[in-house]
């Protein structure tokens, strides 16, 4: 028996139940596609907000100014035998004050204000200079060297006119004479190359990454070298070789869990086992590496056996029938093919170990580290905890760099996430 069609409009009530109901879930489908359209583009927002704060706070930190000013070398304070021991910054400073035109007093007040504009690494470029030829001396030469963190702030546009004089580090004065040695070409902006090629120091204008990416590199090599041998053996027994009992489920089981464990967690471990028991090098990038291999195990074990299980069973019965050996098989047929899954996983692991800090800071890296490291066993620093010593600097000019330095270190990964995302698609075979 079907129910009677409508007189107004020829339609039985259960088909316009039913076309009512059609018509309520394909309204339910559209605003769940709005709804993850949206989701995605508040992710989206957040994410063009935070690299947008990130870039805006540490483009200025890829260029930096330079002073170039004519030196006369006085003989009469400056000693041939140890050029090192001469005040170039108050020679240069009294110099540039009588060339502007600026009459000082007994004290020599205008002359240190000029000073403050002037970097330290301006004594080091004199002597230097000295030291390859005596010569100059009683000679008027050209000096290169950097201005300060406060002037660099200045010309960089972060310290302005508008901030109150006492609020401020440069006064209006020292704007003006650097104001109009700009103008004669005496400072000049370039790119800050020595943001790459110098290690950590105590003033920002002489602070660059090349310490903190090398010392990355070294423990980076340390964490690759000890997990991923023993994360795919112990992955390649567990899938392959381990019998399904209890035992083999309770290590399942916990190889899962410490892949949550937070990493500060594992920071504790590494103080209490590597520093305090078996008393390894403290900030070195050899507990530094084995901290990380600690952290990075679970992930690369669990993507392995992801990667095995992928591979399916008719390769190993296949070659079982050959007359294969079991080690034969494993080694010789299905971790070939399951290799780029292993690769992906090894490199996102390494990614994730580049990124941590907190295990790091737990370990020593936290100290000011100068110079380069050219050991395993030497205290170094790395970007992450260097990003977090700049951060909690005083001065200004150390923040530009934090940002730079967080540049610098989500290119690694995005280069590294690249390169898994490249092997895969390079390597991986479908079934």
């Amino acid at each position: 028996m079907t129910d009677a069609a409508s007189p107004s409009t020829g339609v039985s009530p259960r088909t316009q139940r039913l076309k009512s109901r059609l018509r309520a879930r394909y309204a339910r489908e559209t605003r769940f596609r709005w709804y993850g359209r949206a989701a995605i583009g508040v992710a989206l927002a957040f994410l063009v907000i935070l690299l947008g704060s990130i870039v805006t706070q540490g483009y200025t930190a890829f260029y930096a100014h330079t002073v170039t000013l004519p030196v006369y070398m006085d003989p009469a304070r400056i000693d041939r035998s140890y050029p090192q021991g001469a005040n170039f910054e108050q020679i240069v400073a009294e110099q540039q004050i009588r060339r502007l035109g600026i009459q000082d007093d007994a004290q020599g007040t205008k002359a240190s204000t000029m000073k403050a504009l002037l970097s330290s690494e301006l004594k080091f470029q004199a002597a230097k200079m000295i030291a390859r030829q005596p010569s100059l001396l009683g000679q008027t030469v050209p000096v290169a060297a950097p201005l300060s963190d406060d002037a660099e702030m200045y010309l960089k546009g972060k310290i302005t006119r508008d901030q109150p004089e006492d609020q401020r580090r440069v006064t209006n004065e020292q704007m003006d004479w650097l104001d109009r040695m700009k103008a004669s070409g005496a400072v000049r902006a370039h790119f800050n190359s020595a943001l790459f090629t110098k290690g950590d120091s105590t003033q920002p204008e002489l602070a660059g990454l090349l310490g903190a990416v090398v010392g990355s590199a070294l423990m980076l090599m340390v964490t690759a070298l000890i997990a991923i041998p023993v994360g795919v053996g112990a992955a390649v027994w567990l899938e392959e070789y381990s019998p399904r009992n209890r035992i083999t489920a309770i290590i399942e089981v916990n190889i899962n869990n410490l892949a949550a464990v937070p990493s500060i967690v594992y920071g504790l471990l590494g103080l209490a086992l590597f520093i305090n028991f078996m008393h390894l090098p403290r900030a070195s990038p050899l507990v530094g590496g084995l901290v990380l291999a600690l952290m990075a195990l679970p992930t690369i074990i669990i993507a392995t056996r992801s990667s095995l299980k992928a591979v399916p069973p008719s390769i190993r019965e296949a070659a079982l029938a050959m007359g294969a050996s079991r080690t034969q098989t494993v080694f010789g047929h299905v971790l070939p093919l399951a290799m780029p899954g292993v690769m992906t996983g090894a490199i996102i692991s390494m990614a994730h170990a580049l990124g941590e800090t907190a295990p790091l800071l737990l370990i020593g890296m936290i100290s000011f580290v100068p110079g380069v490291p050219h050991a395993i066993d030497e205290p170094v620093g790395a970007l992450p905890s260097l990003i977090y010593i700049w951060e909690n600097a005083s001065e200004r000019a150390f923040h530009e760099r934090t940002a730079a330095a967080i540049l610098v270190l989500l290119a690694f990964m995005i280069v590294m996430n690249a390169a898994a995302v490249l092997l895969r698609r390079r390597f991986e075979r479908r079934w």
